[in-house]
């Protein structure tokens, strides 16, 4: 059954149960102090997790030290070490990182499940001190922050936050990768107004899974479009080019070496 407006923006008090971006709320983390860069998407399965590990290599490259975190994982496998995010592991490849990969992703659940629904599934409730914890101790080490999100942004971290309130909280430029077929230019724009509205800054955006051969006519007008209704930057269009992890397919690091990710 739909929710019931009580008025114009209000959602009736026995159905405003779900969880949003709560602004007035005391922030459960600290903002980074160091630079570094907030990789989200339009929604999930669109490859931040590459895009994220393409901009740590990166930095790496240029002799940074460079500390990578994903926020919280899902999906996560059953090791003999306990539950292990292999996003975290590609993530630590790329940016050559000797972090513990529980400190890269210090909450993971095993089914792929929205935190919030897979920490009530599972009985263990999200700790964001263990989050604070490990992004303080890597801030304090590295050069550069590159933080990835879980899903997109109105994806819900628990009761009360989701995954726009971390944005902001942390208060990184934030780079969206988004989808290069018919149907991104809504999901992109609302992403990227969400941020807005939170007093995020949006570095730009990465069409990831670019056709590699000729695209159809939206996917070919799809970028130019975002840049201009949503006045955002189109960063760079990253091909899409089978691999399996760890590698990383050579066009992806091309599009990605492209731009100077000191944003």
């Amino acid at each position: 059954m739909d929710n019931v407006l009580t008025e114009p923006g209000r959602v009736a008090p026995d159905r405003a149960n779900t969880a949003r971006p709560c602004f007035k709320l005391e922030a459960m983390l600290d903002k980074i102090p160091i630079p570094g860069l907030f990789i989200t998407a339009t929604d999930t399965g669109v490859g931040k997790t590459v895009i994220a590990a393409a901009i740590a290599n990166w930095f790496r490259r240029r002799s940074e030290r460079v500390g990578v975190c994903k926020i919280a994982a899902t999906g996560c496998v059953h090791r003999r070490e306990g539950l292990v995010s292999e996003d975290a592991e590609y993530l630590a490849h790329w940016a050559d990182s000797d972090f513990p990969l529980e400190t890269i992703c210090p909450i993971r659940y095993a089914e792929p499940l929205a935190p919030a629904v897979a920490a009530q599934r599972s009985g263990v409730p999200l700790d964001w001190s263990l989050l604070q914890s490990s992004l303080s101790m890597m801030a304090s080490s590295v050069d550069v922050m590159i933080v990835e999100g879980v899903g997109g942004v109105m994806v819900p971290m628990d009761g009360r936050h989701a995954v726009l309130d971390v944005a902001r909280w942390l208060g990184l430029p934030t780079v969206v990768a988004a989808r290069a077929g018919l149907g991104t230019i809504n999901h992109t724009l609302l992403t990227v107004n969400a941020l807005r509205s939170a007093g995020v800054r949006v570095a730009g955006v990465v069409i990831n899974r670019y056709p590699t051969d000729t695209p159809d006519a939206a996917t070919e007008s799809n970028p130019s479009a975002i840049s201009k209704w949503g006045k955002v930057p189109v960063l760079c269009l990253v091909p899409d080019e089978p691999f399996t992890p760890p590698a990383m397919p050579p066009g992806i690091v091309a599009a990605v070496n492209a731009v100077d990710w000191r944003l």
